[in-house]
Protein backbone atom coordinates (compact mmCIF):
# COMPACT_ATOMS: atom_id res chain seq x y z
CA UNK A 1 0.00 0.00 0.00
CA UNK A 2 1.45 3.19 -0.89
CA UNK A 3 2.14 5.87 1.72
CA UNK A 4 2.60 9.35 1.27
CA UNK A 5 3.72 11.49 4.51
CA UNK A 6 4.59 14.87 4.69
CA UNK A 7 6.24 17.17 6.85
CA UNK A 8 8.51 20.38 7.02
CA UNK A 9 5.75 22.80 7.87
CA UNK A 10 5.53 25.67 10.33
CA UNK A 11 5.71 29.24 10.99
CA UNK A 12 7.34 31.78 8.64
CA UNK A 13 7.63 34.86 8.54
CA UNK A 14 6.48 36.85 5.11
CA UNK A 15 9.72 36.76 2.86
CA UNK A 16 10.95 33.76 4.32
CA UNK A 17 11.73 29.88 3.08
CA UNK A 18 10.72 26.79 3.78
CA UNK A 19 11.50 23.51 1.98
CA UNK A 20 8.36 20.52 2.41
CA UNK A 21 8.99 16.76 2.04
CA UNK A 22 7.28 13.89 1.29
CA UNK A 23 8.55 10.96 2.03
CA UNK A 24 7.02 7.77 0.37
CA UNK A 25 6.53 4.18 1.45
CA UNK A 26 7.28 2.57 -2.01
CA UNK A 27 9.86 3.56 -4.37
CA UNK A 28 8.71 6.85 -6.09
CA UNK A 29 10.30 5.76 -9.63
CA UNK A 30 7.02 3.93 -10.07
CA UNK A 31 5.19 7.01 -9.89
CA UNK A 32 4.01 8.84 -13.11
CA UNK A 33 4.22 12.06 -11.72
CA UNK A 34 3.98 13.79 -7.83
CA UNK A 35 2.69 16.71 -7.67
CA UNK A 36 2.08 19.06 -4.69
CA UNK A 37 -1.17 21.20 -3.68
CA UNK A 38 -2.35 23.37 -1.02
CA UNK A 39 -5.48 24.11 0.69
CA UNK A 40 -6.37 27.65 2.45
CA UNK A 41 -8.93 27.98 5.63
CA UNK A 42 -12.16 28.11 3.63
CA UNK A 43 -11.03 27.56 0.08
CA UNK A 44 -10.82 24.71 -2.55
CA UNK A 45 -7.60 23.04 -2.62
CA UNK A 46 -5.28 24.16 -5.50
CA UNK A 47 -2.63 22.61 -7.23
CA UNK A 48 0.85 24.08 -6.70
CA UNK A 49 3.17 21.99 -8.98
CA UNK A 50 3.90 18.96 -10.52
CA UNK A 51 6.97 16.90 -11.73
CA UNK A 52 6.88 14.33 -14.08
CA UNK A 53 8.80 10.81 -13.60
CA UNK A 54 9.74 10.57 -17.39
CA UNK A 55 11.42 13.73 -18.33
CA UNK A 56 11.55 15.25 -14.92
CA UNK A 57 10.05 18.21 -16.12
CA UNK A 58 8.21 20.40 -13.62
CA UNK A 59 4.92 22.43 -14.28
CA UNK A 60 3.79 25.56 -11.55
CA UNK A 61 0.84 27.54 -10.91
CA UNK A 62 1.47 30.90 -11.70
CA UNK A 63 0.62 32.17 -8.18
CA UNK A 64 4.18 30.41 -7.29
CA UNK A 65 6.23 30.36 -10.27
CA UNK A 66 9.66 31.35 -9.65
CA UNK A 67 9.13 30.75 -5.95
CA UNK A 68 8.96 26.90 -5.72
CA UNK A 69 10.84 24.24 -7.01
CA UNK A 70 9.63 20.83 -6.37
CA UNK A 71 12.77 18.17 -6.54
CA UNK A 72 12.76 14.09 -5.68
CA UNK A 73 15.33 12.18 -4.11
CA UNK A 74 14.86 8.55 -5.95
CA UNK A 75 17.42 6.58 -3.48
CA UNK A 76 15.77 8.07 -0.69
CA UNK A 77 11.95 7.97 -1.90
CA UNK A 78 11.74 11.45 -1.33
CA UNK A 79 10.02 14.33 -2.68
CA UNK A 80 10.70 18.22 -1.80
CA UNK A 81 8.67 21.31 -2.49
CA UNK A 82 11.03 24.15 -1.61
CA UNK A 83 9.18 27.67 -0.71
CA UNK A 84 11.16 31.23 -1.23
CA UNK A 85 9.95 34.63 -0.78
CA UNK A 86 6.77 33.03 0.84
CA UNK A 87 3.72 35.43 1.60
CA UNK A 88 0.63 35.36 3.79
CA UNK A 89 -1.40 34.32 0.84
CA UNK A 90 0.69 31.08 0.85
CA UNK A 91 -0.51 30.22 4.10
CA UNK A 92 -2.54 26.71 4.07
CA UNK A 93 -2.23 23.07 4.35
CA UNK A 94 0.22 21.32 2.14
CA UNK A 95 -0.23 18.13 0.42
CA UNK A 96 1.70 15.70 -1.74
CA UNK A 97 0.06 13.75 -4.40
CA UNK A 98 1.36 10.98 -6.51
CA UNK A 99 -0.14 9.04 -9.43
CA UNK A 100 0.99 5.57 -10.38
CA UNK A 101 -0.87 3.57 -13.09
CA UNK A 102 -3.72 6.00 -13.00
CA UNK A 103 -4.52 5.69 -9.15
CA UNK A 104 -4.11 8.71 -6.50
CA UNK A 105 -2.35 8.70 -3.74
CA UNK A 106 -2.46 11.44 -0.73
CA UNK A 107 -0.36 12.31 2.21
CA UNK A 108 -1.63 13.83 5.09
CA UNK A 109 -0.91 17.13 4.66
CA UNK A 110 1.34 19.65 6.82
CA UNK A 111 0.78 23.15 7.87
CA UNK A 112 2.11 26.31 6.50
CA UNK A 113 1.64 29.57 8.24
CA UNK A 114 2.92 32.75 6.79
CA UNK A 115 3.00 35.75 8.93
CA UNK A 116 2.62 39.39 8.16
Amino acid sequence: QVQLRESGGGLVQTGGSLRLSCAASVAIFNFDSVSWYRQAPGKVREWVGSIKNNDESTEYARSVEGRFTITRDIPENMMYLQMATLMPEDTGVYYCKAIEDARVYWGQGTQVTVSS
